[in-house]
This record gives C-alpha cells, sequence and structure tokens, in this order.
C-alpha cells in the first residue's frame, strides 16, 4: 500500500540553505514535495567591530548578568570570536532552535521562552525574580527594538550591539521564472527580513501562491511587505511549517 504523501506535485522554495536547509528539504520530501533550496538572506560580518569587540571582552570579565541569544547566526559569532560565558553570566535564548544552537557550540542555557519562541514572549516569560542587572544583546543590524525596549522597561539594563548583518542575496534567474510561473507553487518564510526579500525580488505573486510563516511576528512582517498570507506554523520550527503547508494544502489553500 502506498502511502500517502499530500505534497505530492508540489515545488516549494525553500528561502536558507546550510543544515536547516537540508532539515527542511528533507522534511518536504517524505511528503511528497520537491524542494527548492534558494537562499534569499545571508550574513555579513558587523559593521562596528570595534564596538562589537568591547562588548564581548566585557561579557568574558563577567560585566554582564545575562547574555541574550536572538539566532543561531549570532551563536556562530561567539563560537567565531571564540566567546567564553563566565559561569556568573545567565544565557538565555529566544527560542528552542537558538537553544539547540547553544547547545551544539558547547554553550548552557539558562532560559527559553515556553510558550511563545519570540522577543514577545521572552520578555512576558521571564522570571520576575531574576529581573535585575546588565543584559548584553548582540543581535543583527535589522533586529526589531520589542526586546531590547521590553527588557529595559521591565528593569535591565540592557546594551545590545550589532553582531552581524542581514544581507539579501539575488536569486537564480531560473527560480524567479519558476516562481513567476507558478512551478514553484509555495513558499516557505523564516523571517522579515525572508517576507522582504520576497517581495523584491519576486512580486508580484500568483494569486494562487501558498506563502506559510515561521509565526505571527513574522505573519506581520510579511503581510507589511505587501505579501498574503496562507498558513501561519503553530510551532516555530522546520517542522511546524511543513505541517502548515501540508494543512492548507489539503484543506485546498
Amino acid at each position: 500500500m502506498t502511502a500517502h504523501r499530500p505534497l505530492t506535485g508540489w515545488r516549494v522554495l525553500v528561502p536558507r540553505g546550510g543544515r536547516w536547509g537540508d532539515q527542511v528539504a528533507a522534511l518536504l520530501r517524505a511528503e511528497g514535495a520537491g524542494p527548492v533550496i534558494a537562499p534569499l538572506i545571508n550574513f555579513a560580518p558587523s559593521d562596528d567591530p570595534v564596538g562589537l569587540g568591547r562588548a564581548l571582552r566585557s561579557l568574558q570579565d563577567g560585566q554582564f548578568e545575562w547574555l541574550v541569544v536572538t539566532s543561531a547566526t549570532t551563536v556562530d559569532v561567539l563560537v567565531s570570536q571564540q566567546v567564553v560565558v563566565p559561569e556568573s553570566t545567565r544565557i538565555a535564548a529566544v527560542g528552542e532552535t537558538t537553544a539547540a544552537a547553544l547547545t551544539l557550540a558547547g554553550y548552557r542555557t539558562d532560559f527559553v521562552p515556553q510558550r511563545d519562541n519570540s522577543a514577545r514572549g521572552l520578555v512576558t516569560e521571564w522570571p520576575h525574580s531574576d529581573i535585575r542587572g546588565r543584559v548584553l544583546i548582540p543581535q543583527s543590524d535589522l533586529a526589531e527594538p520589542t526586546l531590547v525596549a521590553g527588557l529595559s522597561r521591565v528593569g535591565f539594563r540592557v546594551e545590545w550591539v550589532t553582531a552581524y548583518r542581514t544581507v539579501g542575496v539575488p536569486v537564480d534567474p531560473d527560480v524567479r521564472a519558476e516562481v513567476a510561473d507558478g512551478r514553484i507553487g509555495a513558499m516557505l518564510v523564516t523571517s522579515g527580513s525572508v517576507a522582504r526579500q520576497i517581495a523584491a525580488q519576486f512580486a508580484p505573486l500568483r494569486e494562487e501562491a501558498v506563502v506559510i510563516c515561521i509565526g505571527p511576528r513574522t505573519a506581520f512582517d510579511t503581510r507589511a511587505a505587501g505579501l498574503a498570507v496562507t498558513g501561519i506554523a503553530d510551532e516555530r520550527s522546520a517542522a511546524g511549517m511543513v505541517a502548515a503547508l501540508v494543512e492548507c494544502v489539503e484543506d485546498g489553500a
């Protein structure tokens, strides 16, 4: 008996490469889809290396009570800079994916929001008993002010620094043509930066194009970029996005 594979015949744009892209591609193939890995964003060194170096030295000297990590790319920066986080400094991760990257790199994680893996969720769920002292937030140059403003508002002394820059990557003309004529019928959106690149490189999308967002905040940014959102993952993960796509396809999106 042949297994039911609901995405058979669908070609799906995967906007990130590397391990994450390979993982999503494998999940899509398991459901019958043909993944098209076409990274739309990449990461470049910080435009303030002096400020970043100064902040990371202060971190290693134990001058911060907390380090807040908002992405796996920030973990890559910590590793490349050979940062050793002292035992006196606790580490918060914005979500399970970031926490997993920290663990893989040999860092511990002391706090991860459970209900909402986002900057807003991290602020909302932060234990009130641990609101004290200085916090360092190394992040993208395009990061929203939600986290810095939220932690400052509840009483932390927050210092943020640009750890890396997010830059757009032009896609291959063949990929652009496949989106334009509908051969690529679905797109996964993992961040506001990806949404803006989809709008810049592919808009206007076909009316029947299926756009799946990794979470509510990304959906908000996607709509702000002028794109219609078809579905939102219940869980902010690769599996959550694929499950949302399957649901939309089975519902006749």
